[in-house]
């Protein structure tokens, strides 16, 4: 089944109210809404795309170890993905079907790491429940992912449904403000140039892992 199969058929167990699942319809209207207006706003148009220079960063690993982007380029291309947090069932699906292609990340000579506003510990348990063995890092307060145009604010009705749903975003991300990266996916060249971009206001819909492949090899075949 493709990563985009796994979370419609997720979304619509969810939605229908499907056991475990039973959330009122206006708790989803809202989402809908929420998600629709991030989509009108055009923020992922303006988002860092193909082409466009990424920006260095340095983050920390859950174990508190610096990673640095640079660093990682000096090895060979770099596979980004930013998502939400380990709150989210559409991102720990992401993260599963990353981790399935690692291997023919790794082959084709490049590195892949994953960034989430989270605190650390949340990042273990997004490795643990999730069987990842590649690096999640923390990026307090947002600033990479608005640096790529990707941190928005999340707006007041869609607050109050979180801290309804017992979604203390503030907790999870040991930050008061309530922001959250747009997910997507990046892969970029040593020099820095982002090669392949995939952005998507709507949480609910991840490009297939096997479409940056061809993107990561030719930036392999080019470097070596």
């Amino acid at each position: 089944m493709t990563l985009q199969a796994r979370l419609d058929a997720f979304k619509a167990d969810f939605e229908a109210g499907k056991p475990p699942y039973s959330v009122p319809r206006s708790v989803i209207d809202t989402m809908h809404r929420a998600t629709a207006e991030l989509i009108a706003s055009g923020q992922a148009e303006r988002a860092l795309k193909a082409g466009d220079k990424a920006p260095a960063f340095t983050l920390n690993d859950p174990e508190g170890n610096a990673v640095s982007s640079e660093a990682l380029l000096a090895r060979g291309p770099l596979v980004l993905s930013f998502y939400r947090g380990v709150w989210c069932p559409y991102c720990n699906m992401e993260l599963q079907a990353l981790e399935a292609v690692l291997p023919e990340i790794r082959a084709a000579g490049g590195s892949l790491i994953a960034i989430s506003p989270q605190t650390a510990p949340n990042s273990r348990k997004s490795v643990r429940q999730n069987n990842l063995s590649f690096p999640i890092l923390s990026d307090v307060k947002g600033d990479v992912a608005a640096a790529f145009g990707l941190r928005f604010a999340l707006p007041d009705y869609l607050v109050e449904l979180y801290k309804s749903l017992k979604n203390d975003l503030p907790t999870f991300n040991d930050d008061p403000a309530w922001t959250l990266p747009m997910p997507a996916r990046y892969v970029i060249g040593q020099d820095g140039t982002i090669l392949y971009a995939e952005v998507n206001p709507d949480y609910t819909r991840r490009p297939e892992p096997e479409e940056l492949l061809p993107a990561l090899r030719r930036a392999a075949s080019q470097a070596a």
